[in-house]
């Protein structure tokens, strides 16, 4: 087998029994019919749950919101890109030549979903254990050293999304004060939800700080409130 190969097997942990399907799962559709593209979709549900265990043990106290919020951050393509880098991947795709001088080999979709064809190869060639054992290694220690605060939405975000999946029009933000020195200056921020007819104010150091303050009361009123009808019901 190929120095690399083994080189890659070694960085992994797992050593192929079969090393055709460690082959497979280099291969990307470009350079011919045994692809990885099986694998990938493979490999991405084995991915999703094992990650998902990983995160119900380590937070326990975390509702599944967060936990989703988590897991959506981890196993996205820009992630998945930058374990690709980790293992080396680029240096042993199998790419068509028009892929290849396009790029291919340092494309993050390409090397995203070969990250998940070597899980799902993993998986074939030794069962679920060796593919937890892999994913644990690739993402046991970001998951292990970071703080489920870390991983939330700020409060901006967070009433956008309650107004947009009730329909309602995003908030307005505007200064309605400043106070103190250029250098030192406190803002004073209204946040407006007009079609409620409902506003509230915040207060920082930054203008987005203070934005992010007049956020978090604001969703705080609208979770709160017991007006009839289901439209302020968080």
């Amino acid at each position: 087998m190929d120095s690399r190969l083994l080189a890659l097997q070694q960085r992994t942990g797992h050593r192929f029994a079969d090393p055709a399907l460690l082959q497979r799962a280099l291969t990307h559709r470009s350079f011919g019919t045994d692809h990885n593209e099986r694998l990938e979709f493979l490999g991405d549900a084995v991915l999703s749950l094992v990650v998902s265990s990983m995160l119900f043990e380590r937070f326990a106290g975390s509702d599944e919101g967060d936990l989703s919020r988590i897991r959506a951050h981890l196993v996205r393509e820009d992630s998945l890109h930058r374990v690709a880098l980790q293992l080396g991947l680029p240096e042993l795709l199998k790419l068509g030549e028009g892929e290849a001088r396009g790029g291919g080999a340092q494309r993050a979709s390409i090397l995203a979903n070969a990250v998940e064809a070597l899980i799902g190869a993993t998986f074939q060639d030794g069962g679920f254990d060796a593919a937890r054992a892999l994913v644990q290694n690739l993402f046991g220690e970001i998951i292990e050293t970071t703080d489920i605060g870390s991983w939330s939405k700020d409060a901006k975000t967070e009433l956008q999304e309650w107004l947009q999946a009730r329909r309602l029009p995003v908030p307005v933000y505007r200064i309605s004060a400043t106070r103190g020195q250029a250098h030192a200056q406190t803002f004073e921020v209204e946040c407006a939800v007009p079609t409620l007819g409902l506003s509230e104010a915040g207060e920082g150091k930054s203008r987005r700080a203070a934005e992010q303050e007049a956020a978090r009361r604001m969703l705080d009123t609208l979770r709160s409130s017991d007006r009839p009808g289901s439209a302020l019901q968080s």
